[in-house]
């Protein structure tokens, strides 16, 4: 079955209103957000199949060395489906939307195959 990445985005601004709220509302939207991803994932399971990722600060590596970076990335989770639709369709009620100020979940297809070992 062909394989998708589902990356995870969060714009800065987003993540920094988030981090200006009082302590106790965002461990209350910790609290309700880490519930509804557990449900999303126990009734999406089947397509799962890697752990989530969720990521820091970013660091960069290019031709003129290294130094910190910005990027929307927050993580990301692969799945399995039919095709992209598909897989797209497993995220419209993703709590990264619903609770977390996630701005987007980008969905790719996989066109490596996996590593044999």
């Amino acid at each position: 079955m062909p394989r998708f990445v589902a990356v995870f985005t969060m714009t800065q601004a987003d993540f920094a209103a988030f981090r200006a709220l009082p302590a106790a509302e965002q461990a209350a939207i910790n609290e309700a957000g880490l519930a509804a991803w557990a449900d999303w994932r126990h009734r999406n399971a089947a397509a799962i199949t890697s752990a989530d990722v969720m990521v820091g600060k970013t660091t960069r590596v290019t031709r003129s060395g290294i130094s910190a970076a910005h990027n929307p990335i927050a993580g990301f989770l692969m799945v399995e489906a039919p095709d992209v639709a598909s897989a797209a369709r497993l995220f419209e009620d993703h709590p990264h939307l619903t609770v977390f100020p996630g701005d987007g979940i980008d969905v790719m297809p996989v066109v490596s195959d996996p590593p044999e070992g």
